[in-house]
């Protein structure tokens, strides 16, 4: 995958999110923090940006977001409520960001044959101080080098924000 497209999906965010007058958080696993270094790619993105949190570990996604261990071990990490629970988190985490990009998947080497390649991805956008609305997509990679799967589940993180972000009163 070019970076170029990486690179023109975080400036369209970046767009977004001051349109918007919005800030945002991220919660990464199978990403290690590529979704925020592209966006930190995008000057001026420090005042739309909080910051965020890597939790590739599920004892780390136990420690710093609260992801019960039962819900890690059954649906397990790679699943719609964990990554709708990384979106809600964040934004309890960091409470001056309004909305929430999470990303959590296998990219393999060695994952299970059915979760090969799958990623979850959540849009939070907060609504109170203690709540927040979620919204989810799957996505389904192909079998390709991890860092080739990493980039095009940036990209998609990147463009799920952007068109959640375009929603009227998101």
């Amino acid at each position: 995958m070019d970076t170029s497209e990486i690179n023109a999906q975080a400036r369209r965010v970046a767009q977004l999110l001051a349109t918007r007058q919005k800030k945002v958080a991220t919660a990464e696993s199978c990403t290690g923090g590529l979704v925020a270094g592209a966006l930190t790619a995008v000057a001026g993105i420090s005042a739309r940006l909080c910051g965020g949190v890597i939790v590739y570990r599920n004892e780390t996604k136990h420690a710093l977001l609260d992801i019960s261990q039962q819900l890690l071990a059954d649906p397990g990490p790679v699943s719609e409520i964990v990554a709708q629970q990384m979106a809600q988190r964040v934004l309890t985490k960091i409470p001056e960001a309004d909305v929430s990009i999470a990303i959590t998947g296998h990219l393999g080497p060695n994952a299970p044959a059915d979760l090969d390649g799958v990623v979850w991805l959540a849009v939070g956008a907060r609504k109170g101080e203690e709540s927040a609305e979620v919204w989810t997509k799957k996505l389904h990679l192909p079998p390709l080098a991890r860092i080739e799967r990493q980039q095009m589940a940036v990209a998609g993180a990147l463009d799920f924000l952007a068109s959640n972000l375009e929603v009227s009163g998101r």
